[in-house]
């Protein structure tokens, strides 16, 4: 008799390329028998106020500030990013939650709306499975921002982690169940074949953090069985620079959120638009502080830059930067040289719109600089892409605010990034997000809205 052997997914540090830790591969019959114990387990859950889940999710915060340097290791070791941005990650799971569950909680409680005739009871109820899908450059805050408002809606939850680090999202599973009951929590391991069958499985909700042409397949698949869906998408995010912006604040924070994890954040900052008056001085701040971004193992006290999750993601970088130059493009630094592993943090300039690097997302720690003569010319170009994620736009605050409204992107950050204030939405435009999450409305998209009205 031939004894089927299980396949296993081993997770790799993208810094030395050395085996960290394996987990099981899920079969298309494990996916099948993962979801029915979902679905088996939902009732029992969903049964529950949406203050009882809560009180069930709310011990994790203090598990996850107990396991904070544990885990934050975890995600070095396993995606690359410097130990204190890993730490950091869980520790700001940790520090949100306590409000998020407390928002959850509200935004989920029976709603009284009346008229003359109609008393009418507004309930948001669960929608039964959430398939969870997350990505692996912020390996433990992704699939937190996923799950736990899938749970406090009353779904019950199969998570599939990115198969770049299944470790992490593993642990975070465990760390849940500790306090769920059994069948709640589940997760799936293994790359695209696990993500399309566990979209295609009895689900009624697919919540997806991601590449936008993934989601695109996700969406297409979905529609068969009209499936609930949230995606949050890509972003191509550009930065407006104006003549009477603080150019050394400007110039931080776009090195900041251009190089930081690497570039591998869907709001990386990757077209900046400089008025041509200052564009010869940004420029220069730009290189001067690039230079400060050591590379180096995540591990290492000092790193400012870790490795490229993987070979795959590297070359596309290198190939967009490299055909950039042939195509005309000036590296005011980095460009070139690149270690094994590593991407050096790049500025470029004379750059055209035509230009793959100025129209599909790079994912990596590459800057871009256009100046411009007419603000509305800035305004135009920086609206010129299908993404609408986030946006920056510096200069003095009025001023600035002005253009802040006729971007298009989802977000937009003043003075600052592009992330609101505590209770406002994680929110993508056009082609990079479908849905949203976070903010009342945000946890709502979680739930079945019903409406029972009597006449009065």
């Amino acid at each position: 008799m031939t004894i089927a052997v299980k396949k296993s997914l081993a997770s790799m540090n993208p810094a030395t390329g050395e085996t960290i830790g394996e987990v099981p591969v899920a079969s298309s019959e494990d996916v099948l028998g993962i979801v029915a114990r979902s679905r088996a387990a939902q009732p029992v859950w969903g049964d529950l106020t949406a203050a009882g889940r809560v009180d069930r999710l709310r011990p994790a915060a203090d598990a996850l500030r107990a396991r904070a340097e544990e885990l934050g290791r975890l995600i070095t070791l396993e995606m690359g990013k410097p130990l204190r941005e890993g730490i950091g990650e869980v520790k700001g799971c940790a520090r949100s939650l306590p409000e998020d569950l407390e928002a959850m909680a509200a935004a989920l409680e029976p709603e009284i709306v009346e008229d003359e005739r109609t008393r009418s009871t507004v309930y948001r109820d669960p929608f039964g499975v959430c398939a969870a899908i997350s990505p692996w450059n912020f390996p433990l805050a992704m699939p937190h921002q996923l799950v736990i408002p899938a749970l406090a809606a009353g779904n019950t939850v199969v998570l599939k982690p990115s198969e770049e680090t299944p470790l992490t999202g593993q642990a975070y599973a465990d760390l849940l169940n500790e306090f769920l009951p059994e069948g709640v929590l589940l997760t799936v391991h293994g790359a695209d074949d696990q993500g399309r069958e566990l979209v295609a499985a009895d689900v009624d909700l697919i919540a997806f953090t991601g590449s936008r042409e993934t989601g695109k397949k996700i969406l297409g698949n979905a529609a068969a069985g009209l499936k609930r869906v949230i995606l949050e998408l890509g972003g191509k995010d550009p930065m407006i620079v104006l003549d009477d912006a603080d150019l050394e604040k400007a110039a931080e924070f776009a090195a900041m959120n251009s190089f930081r994890n690497a570039g591998q954040v869907c709001v990386s900052t990757e077209r900046i638009y400089v008025d041509e008056k200052v564009a010869g001085k940004f420029e220069a701040l730009m290189a001067r502080i690039a230079a400060d971004y050591t590379l180096g193992d995540g591990l290492d006290e000092g790193t400012k830059v870790g490795p490229m999750v993987n070979a795959t993601q590297r070359d596309h970088v290198i190939r967009q930067l490299d055909t950039a130059v042939r195509q005309g493009a000036r590296v005011v630094t980095g460009g070139a040289n690149h270690p094994e592993r590593f991407v050096r943090p790049t500025v470029l300039s004379d750059l055209v719109r035509d230009m793959e690097i100025m129209r599909e997302e790079t994912f990596g720690p590459v800057a871009c600089i256009v100046p411009f003569s007419k603000e509305g010319d800035a305004v135009a170009m920086a609206n010129d892409t299908p993404f609408g994620l986030g946006a920056v736009v510096f200069g003095e605050e009025s001023h600035a605010l002005g253009l802040a409204r006729r971007l298009q992107s989802g977000m937009i950050g003043v003075n600052k990034s592009c992330g609101g204030a505590s209770g406002t939405p994680w929110v993508g435009a056009k082609q990079s997000g479908y849905g949203f999450h976070s903010s009342r409305d945000g946890h709502r998209q979680f739930a079945q809205a019903r409406v029972v009205s009597v006449s009065k």
